[in-house]
């Protein structure tokens, strides 16, 4: 054994080592100093409840801080033990067990040798075994007030014989979340990055002068580049208190640029977040650090395991449940909603630099194209479930395999399935082109066309179908670019961009004829009929529709005529032709339903209730809206459920039932809101009668 005893003061009891006693101790405070503490008075509070209940129990206090390297896990433990002191008169000791240490973690032997040392044990009368020594130290904190700070530990059994006996609190930091000191009555707190606020309070503290009251906006900013990562946030703001003259923006700049934010992020090699992100990495088993670095590649904030069995190769999710623990358990992935997992936006980034540094070109594009087939292949399969009449072009995959999920038995859990994934698809077709992989891109636009025509996700819509049709475009695709054209010249009439759908699908029409398809362009003539309509042009709508009706079936395609049908039915009824409107309505219906389109059928039952109601046939009406509604909240189509609510009270309110009417134009108004279409012609009409409703009440 090394090192110097001092002793002082009495040891009360009798302390045998061997045939030689310990005659005398001194207290150590070994805790290092505090630190600023930011936001974390929920945790310290948590904290402080496990003491005293254990203590109240009669039990040792033993809690484990975990989180990310540089989330404030010493911290918070030494803000917490030091207020314990005046309890605690037997003194601190603190270790650092060196988890992350180039070295490798300290033994426990080694540990609790210089704990008996700080106890008063003399150097020569440290036993010379593990054993000995875990019991002598537990002998000699029976019945003593300890606190003890075991930081950076690599394991439980690496704690377990550094625990204390008797009444004493322990205190460990780990990037691991060391489950298996449960068995020894664990509390586990798990660290996250700070909110925005508390992590500009904390970069303010760290500059010390005006800079974060003078321009807030380029603070908060800084702080969300640093993801709310405590040491992130200290070493921006260090390397701006070392230069005074500079501007808060110009930090900003240096870490927007994302390559560039985790090389930013360092002084002098020392307190460096990718340093602190290596010694976790390197800490990792070779499969669990092959997943980390493709799932850097993955382009969407959240994942499930699916998406990391796609990444790694696997057949199956639970193949990649194993790894996911091991990041999980190494603080390198976070919980999220749903039985999902999110990288923090450092650590993000630090896993894509793994992955360019310690993965060939080529698996890289190969675990992107298995992360992007996956989501293909089931979005695809929940455009089926909800739109089995859509026209789904072939979908090409790369050389697999492909993992596949459930969706969803029904439209609305395949069209929940869908929104629940909608960010990270966006993200997908986004980075598709530059990827190198343009089919994907346009196949997975065509894919979200049930969801978009449901739910209303008009920028989505929009950006989605602009990127299909660059990428149809970069690859010379007709077919695909026309697709693209079409279905996204309807969204654009859903946001109201009536002139820019209308050349849309003038282009699209153009590009069928030169390939001479008599199909697609009749297709067009239902399309261009719809933007004519929204533009007023009631005339020249009819005469497409018209046509439409006639050529779509005389190509094959008899549920399209059934769409033109519906489209005659409603200029019809735009022109107060209601007698018109039902007869084209009564045709459009019957094709649909024909075809198992519910949604369109439901869609037709809408208008023929309108269309009744013209003509003050309110039972008729009634029945339609009623029909109509039914599948329409099954596949919760809230703009159409609105259209129906909504003739539905105008049915209820003509026959003076003014409260139920006013429930369901609430209820219609409620949607059209939740689809963005507060402001259209429906939902203002809606609101008038809504408020005329109102100011007739007795006593308004």
């Amino acid at each position: 054994m090394h090192g110097v005893a001092v002793q002082a003061g009495v040891v009360h009891g009798g302390i045998h080592i061997g045939a030689q006693a310990v005659s005398a101790t001194w207290t150590p405070w070994q805790l290092p100093p505090l630190v600023r503490v930011v936001d974390r008075a929920s945790e310290l509070a948590a904290l402080e409840r496990h003491r005293v209940r254990a203590t109240e129990e009669g039990r040792s206090v033993l809690v484990a801080v975990s989180g990310l390297g540089g989330v404030g896990k010493t911290t918070v433990a030494l803000r917490w033990l030091h207020t314990l002191r005046p309890r605690f008169p037997a003194g601190q000791l603190h270790a650092d067990l060196g988890a992350q240490s180039p070295d490798g973690p300290q033994h426990p032997g080694d540990v609790l040798a210089r704990f008996l040392r700080a106890l008063g044990v003399p150097a020569q009368q440290v036993p010379s075994s593990l054993a000995e020594r875990t019991a002598l130290y537990r002998s000699l904190t029976a019945n003593q007030r300890l606190v003890v700070l075991l930081d950076d530990a690599a394991s439980a059994a690496q704690v377990r014989p550094l625990l204390p006996a008797g009444g004493s609190v322990t205190a460990v930091t780990s990037r691991s979340r060391l489950s298996g000191l449960t068995v020894d009555g664990c509390y586990s707190v798990q660290l996250g990055p700070l909110a925005p606020e508390a992590a500009v309070e904390l970069l303010a503290d760290t500059l010390s002068d005006g800079r974060v009251t003078e321009n807030p906006d380029d603070a908060r900013s800084l702080v969300e580049l640093c993801a709310g990562l405590p040491l992130a946030v200290r070493v921006a703001g260090a390397r701006l208190a070392a230069r005074p003259e500079r501007s808060i923006t110009t930090m900003v700049r240096l870490l927007t640029e994302e390559h560039q934010r985790l090389e930013a992020l360092a002084i002098d090699d020392d307190h460096n977040v990718r340093a602190a992100l290596d010694l976790s990495y390197r800490a990792l088993r070779p499969p669990a650090a092959r997943l980390y670095r493709l799932l850097g590649l993955h382009p969407g904030r959240e994942f499930s395991g699916a998406v990391a069995a796609a990444a790694s190769a696997a057949e199956e999710e639970r193949e990649a449940s194993p790894l996911l623990d091991e990041l999980h358990d190494a603080s390198l992935l976070v919980d999220a909603p749903g039985e999902r997992h999110r990288f923090h936006d450092l650590v993000r980034l630090h896993a894509a630099a793994k992955a360019v540094e310690d993965e060939t070109p080529q698996e890289r594009a190969l675990a992107l194209r298995r992360i992007a087939d996956h989501y293909l292949a089931n979005a695809t399969r929940a455009e089926a479930i909800i739109d089995p009449q859509h026209r789904t072009a072939a979908r090409d995959y790369g050389p697999g395999p492909v993992v596949r999920v459930d969706v969803g038995a029904d439209p609305e859990s395949a069209l929940d399935w869908l929104e629940s994934e909608l960010a990270n698809l966006m993200a997908v077709i986004r980075g598709a082109r530059s990827a190198g992989l343009p089919t994907v891109c346009w196949q997975l636009a065509d894919a979200l066309w049930p969801l978009f025509l449901r739910r209303k996700f008009y920028d989505d819509w929009s950006a989605a179908h602009a990127e299909g049709l660059a990428a149809a475009r970069s690859i010379g695709d007709t077919a695909a670019a026309c697709r693209m054209l079409t279905s996204g010249g309807v969204g654009e009439l859903g946001r109201a961009n009536v002139t820019g759908a209308l050349e849309m699908f003038e282009q699209a029409a153009e590009l069928f004829l030169e390939s001479d398809d008599r199909l697609g362009h009749a297709r067009t003539l239902n399309y261009r009929g719809l933007a004519l309509f929204r533009l007023g042009r009631l005339s020249e709508a009819t005469a497409y529709f018209q046509e439409a009706a006639d050529q779509l079936p005389a190509n094959g395609d008899h549920r399209a005529g059934g769409l033109a049908r519906l489209n005659l039915a409603d200029v019809a009824l735009a022109l107060g032709q209601a007698e018109t409107a039902i007869h084209h309505a009564g045709a459009a219906r019957t094709t649909l339903l024909d075809a198992g389109d519910t949604y369109n059928a439901a869609r037709v039952a809408t208008l023929l209730g309108q269309a009744h109601l013209r003509l003050d046939q309110l039972d008729l009406a009634e029945q339609l809206f009623t029909e109509a509604l039914t599948p329409l909240r099954g596949m919760t189509a809230d703009y159409e459920t609105a259209r129906a609510l909504g003739g539905l009270g105008e049915v209820t309110e003509r026959r003076g039932r003014t409260r139920v009417a006013r429930d369901l134009y609430r209820e219609a108004l409620d949607l059209y809101a939740a689809v963005g279409r507060s402001g259209s012609g429906e939902a203002e009409t809606l609101l008038g009668r809504l408020r005329r409703m109102e100011s007739e009440e007795p006593g308004t």
